[in-house]
């Protein structure tokens, strides 16, 4: 018999656990009370003649108590009820205390590997980290309710972001209104910014404010290029009056003032990207930052625009100096390229600048590409005008949304409340493949994550605009008064909240015995299934004025969290659990053999069903030699499905200078093919884990999923 422990690890029976525990509330008790040895065996008897193969040790200790009060052996029950209560403060005290130990020390394959964009080593990482356990300790013994947390832990749901939740005054991600800051003016921590007047500055106030952003919420921001482009015209009026002033004609001070405000847009670019990826803010990382590209954002301004693109483009494309002074690709910022009329055909305007996109895809895995064509086709608002706007760092999407003072769109300053995510894996293998079974489950695991997200939209509807001036009082997010509430900004859709899920092909796979990808019953099941999710937030929107919307979580330590949750739960469950993850969101699972496009297709009509936040992506060999192959990815992506990226590989080993592909090895170790280097510290190993890309190596099943990638694409000329 095997006994699942409390935190989710598997021991061996030993019923001498059993004697100590009851002898230790015996010693207690005197007379009559006392039980005898032979009773203290009968109880371990019963127990082993339950002949199961598991049974939680929560269990073991609900029958000792039974079979005390049924010997009528009432005040030893309440000593080992009270025993087993004192037991259970210890534990939880130990467990934060070993944490914080295993953190500190270094020793923690966890805390190694949570997050693959932070050093766990280094002391500002350490600091969040502290904070962190100390915040996740306070959640669970005293913010969510019981039932809540073992679904947690269970594996059955998994409740985001727990080591923030302890502060009422944090939301998950956003899109920074710069254009308000930038044009009107902010305030960073007291200090007041006025409206700069040339692009140089503008860049470096922007990494300023991104900076105190990300420090007042913890999931991914974005920005957009289009609120910096009207600073570079200040510089070229600057330059050209300067020339006028000196004397030199209308044609020629142009001419000059043009290629200054091309140095300066070139200067200023590269003082961003130092910035971003040099500063740490309070999550003890870069900024999780994206970069929006997108042409169609402005009329007037679109020739600057276009040369703040191509700068990021070319800057990105040449990688960021590693310490040994070599060019790597860096995880931040993300960039995003809209395809649009004015940039997808050869004979478009700016198809320039595609190709240039197309050129830092195959060396640096980025930018992503969003289909304007597809998003004003499925981002439609209240006035039925179709919407284009970037996700909130990795892959999060508002809704569609009018602001009632001007009924025009509104996308920058808004914001995402928080994610919980449902484990579909785990509810079908609960079934048994019974469907109506399925179904009930199914709502109940959902009303579950309902009630943890609504304490999630509570907590943060007790915040005012003073625990984070930048985002509430300063226009990152708002101009709110002192002390005001930020209530409003959580309902009439302003703000949305995620219901996440996770495992739609394990799902599907176990009930139908089929993949979603056969376009057939597999596929009708997976699209049932995702249906259901948008009914629920639908009908829990309608009654609560909150915007719920449905999202494909990008689970990356949290995959083999639930692997492992599902190995204790069902045991090895051939094709569904015998890996150390699970496959993300609607995902094509990585080992199934398909084509790029025939992927994309495919999963274009999940990612309609995922309006909350979703992306695709084809795994590709390096394709720097092969840029039409890109080119040919990205036009069908315009054509076909809103949001998707490509997976190259783009690594470096410091030891021999080797730059191609890190493997892995049978046992999930890196390693350099050229010189059988295997030490973390001087490999750099960019990947493409959940959307974003990751370069502080991952845990292990992040690592088997990426070892199964197989390739969408290849160079075979046939």
């Amino acid at each position: 018999m095997k006994i699942i422990k409390r935190d989710g690890s598997i021991v061996d029976y030993n019923p001498e656990k059993i004697r100590i525990a009851i002898q230790k509330a015996n010693n207690e008790v005197r007379g009559r009370e006392k039980i005898s040895k032979e009773k203290i065996e009968e109880i371990i008897k019963y127990i082993e003649e339950l002949d199961k193969p598991r049974i939680l040790v929560e269990d073991i200790q609900d029958i000792i108590e039974e079979k005390l009060m049924e010997f009528e052996k009432y005040i030893l029950a309440k000593k080992y009820i009270t025993y087993r209560y004192t037991r259970e403060l210890i534990r939880k005290a130990n467990t934060t205390d070993q944490s914080i130990k295993e953190l500190i020390e270094g020793e923690s394959e966890y805390w190694n590997n949570e997050n693959s964009n932070k050093n766990a080593k280094v002391v500002t990482t350490q600091r969040d980290y502290l904070a962190g356990i100390t915040s996740t300790d306070i959640t669970r013994r005293f913010l969510l309710p019981e039932d809540i947390v073992k679904a947690h832990d269970d594996g059955i749901i998994h409740f985001h972001d727990a080591d923030y939740f302890a502060q009422n005054a944090l939301h998950n991600c956003e899109l920074i209104n710069l254009e308000d800051m930038l044009q009107n003016g902010t305030i960073i921590n007291g200090v007041m910014i006025e409206k700069p007047h040339r692009f140089i500055t503008a860049a470096t106030i922007a990494t300023q404010i991104i900076l105190a952003v990300t420090s007042s919420s913890y999931g991914g921001a974005t920005v957009t290029l289009s609120h910096l482009a009207p600073f570079v015209r200040d510089s070229f009026n600057k330059y050209k009056e300067r020339y006028l002033k000196r004397g030199l004609d209308e044609k020629t001070a142009k001419k000059f003032a043009k290629q200054d405000a091309k140095k300066e847009v070139e200067d200023g670019v590269q003082t961003f990207n130092y910035q971003v990826n040099s500063m740490t803010n309070t999550n003890g990382q870069a900024p999780f930052l994206s970069v929006c590209m997108y042409l169609g954002e402005t009329k007037e301004y679109k020739e600057e625009l276009a040369m703040i693109i191509e700068e990021f483009l070319k800057q990105r494309m040449q990688g960021f100096k590693n310490e040994k002074g070599v060019p790597v690709t860096p995880a931040f910022p993300k960039l995003l390229y809209v395809l649009e009329e004015d940039n997808i055909n050869e004979d478009s305007k700016y198809w320039y600048l595609t190709e240039l996109a197309a050129k830092c895809t195959a060396k640096r895995l980025v930018p992503d590409y969003i289909s304007e064509k597809k998003m004003l086709e499925y981002k439609i608002d209240r006035n039925g005008n179709g919407n284009c706007y970037p996700c909130m760092g990795c892959r999060s999407f508002l809704t569609p949304y009018v602001d009632p003072k001007t009924n025009k769109p509104k996308y920058y300053g808004r914001f995402n409340q928080g994610v919980v995510t449902i484990n579909l894996v785990d509810v079908a293998l609960s079934s048994g493949k019974d469907l109506e079974l399925f179904w009930k489950i199914y709502d109940e695991r959902l009303e579950l994550c309902h009630r943890a997200l609504q304490l999630r939209h509570q907590r943060l509807s007790k915040a005012t605009s003073d625990v984070a001036p930048i985002l509430w009082q300063h226009g990152a997010l708002a101009r709110l008064p002192k002390g005001a509430s930020i209530h409003d900004l959580l309902h009439d859709g302003y703000s949305t909240i995620s219901l996440g899920y996770a495992g739609l092909y394990e799902c599907v796979k176990y009930v139908t015995g089929r993949s979603h990808t056969d376009n057939g019953k597999g596929k009708e099941f997976g699209l049932a299934v995702m249906q259901k999710l948008n009914d629920k937030c639908k009908e829990w929107k309608e009654k609560e004025n909150i915007d719920y919307s449905v999202y494909g979580t990008p689970i990356e330590s949290t995959t083999y969290k639930f692997a492992k949750c599902l190995k204790d739960r069902f045991g090895i469950v051939e094709g569904i659990t015998d890996r150390d993850y699970i496959t993300n969101s609607y995902h094509v699972p990585v080992f199934e053999d398909i084509d790029a496009f025939s992927k994309l297709k495919l999963e274009s009509e999940f990612q309609r069903l995922s309006p909350g936040g979703a992306i695709s992506y084809v795994e590709t060999p390096n394709l720097q030699n092969n840029i039409e192959s890109v080119l040919q990815i990205i036009k069908f992506i315009y054509d076909n499905i809103m949001y998707a990226e490509l997976n190259t590989k783009s690594d470096y080993c410091q030891k021999c200078g080797f730059d191609g592909e890190i493997l892995i090895d049978d046992d999930l170790e890196w390693y350099c093919p050229n010189c059988g280097n295997r030490d973390h510290n001087t490999l750099n190993v960019a990947r493409r884990t959940c959307g974003y890309i990751g370069s502080n190596f991952w845990n292990k099943g992040r690592t088997q999923e990426i070892k199964e990638r197989v390739l969408h694409l290849d160079n075979k000329d046939d």
